[in-house]
């Protein structure tokens, strides 16, 4: 199979995976708004926050295969675009397995106690390991005894399709977010939050607004002001919207991090610190990290040993 063609199925794949995390991600968002979330004990409110962190990390590595596509292989197929988004997908499946299981042990540890919460949690946690992770390995072939990958020079059709896709790995995610985040306005936890922490949550929705908005922007240049050709202007266009899109989605994410942590720990100092580490973290992993590697990869193309 081609590269472009395998690079095509794996960006689609992750846009697959996405969907089950973003409703995770969504769950533990909104959960902390919801009037009895203040019932559950303060061990489970901790727990709560560990799986956000998880789901967090989850979405980031695949998210990071679309950006890092972009930005260190300028939209062109290579097989280490292909081998970075198996090891980044393969990645997040544990820290979505874990988080799932972490959702299940809060919701049933609060409807039926602990011992049931901690048998239901580790059932979903174990039987999602086996099924991402067991079946897959088990199925596993030796790929070395298999034709070597074709890597020509990519086609800017493939190329258009390639950043639409990533465009629509992107978007859910946000898309998903901005929804909490409008309903969370709405609901009693939010009006008694402090004012800080209500103009960080209305900042991060505006970022996310902004987000959403640049993701959208490629699909609807190329059907208004290009009829839907294929033109190298476009693809330049709507790659580096898909860049820019990651900067207000991290600012957005990181905001209601810091606005959960808030309403788990009741502590202002650790809410910000968690929402500054997590906008570190997520502008280090999907920009300044590729960016560097884009440099890196130009060097040893240029000065080949």
């Amino acid at each position: 199979m081609e590269v472009e063609s395998r690079l095509k199925t794996a960006l689609d794949e992750s846009r697959l995976l996405i969907l089950g995390a973003q409703v995770l991600f969504g769950f533990q968002f909104e959960a902390v708004f919801q009037e009895r979330f203040s019932d559950i004990s303060e061990a489970s409110r901790l727990i709560h926050s560990a799986g956000l962190v998880l789901m967090l990390i989850s979405i980031s590595l695949l998210i990071a295969p679309s950006l890092f596509h972009q930005i260190i292989f300028q939209g062109e197929s290579r097989p280490e675009a292909i081998a970075t988004a198996t090891m980044l997908a393969g990645a997040s499946l544990l820290p979505l397995t874990v988080g799932l299981g972490i959702s299940a042990f809060v919701t049933f540890e609060f409807l039926f106690g602990r011992m049931t919460g901690g048998a239901v949690g580790l059932s979903f946690t174990a039987i999602g390991l086996g099924f991402l992770y067991g079946l897959g390995f088990a199925l596993k072939r030796n790929r070395k005894k298999q034709m070597p990958e074709t890597s020509n020079k990519t086609s800017l059709k493939s190329k258009i399709e390639q950043m639409l896709t990533e465009a629509r790995v992107i978007i859910p995610g946000g898309q998903a977010l901005l929804g909490f985040q409008l309903v969370a306005t709405l609901t009693k936890a939010f009006g008694e939050l402090p004012a800080l922490f209500k103009y960080i949550h209305c900042a991060g929705l505006c970022a996310v607004a902004l987000a959403v908005v640049l993701l959208m922007t490629p699909a609807a240049v190329h059907r208004l002001a290009f009829d839907g050709e294929d033109d190298p202007e476009f693809f330049k266009i709507g790659s580096r919207l898909v860049i820019a899109a990651s900067i207000p989605l991290a600012i957005g994410i990181s905001s209601d991090v810091a606005v959960v942590f808030f309403k788990t720990t009741h502590d202002t100092a650790i809410a910000l610190s968690a929402g500054a580490a997590a906008l570190v973290a997520l502008l280090g992993f999907w920009l300044v990290y590729p960016a560097w590697h884009r440099v890196q990869f130009r060097t040893r193309r240029a000065n080949p040993v």
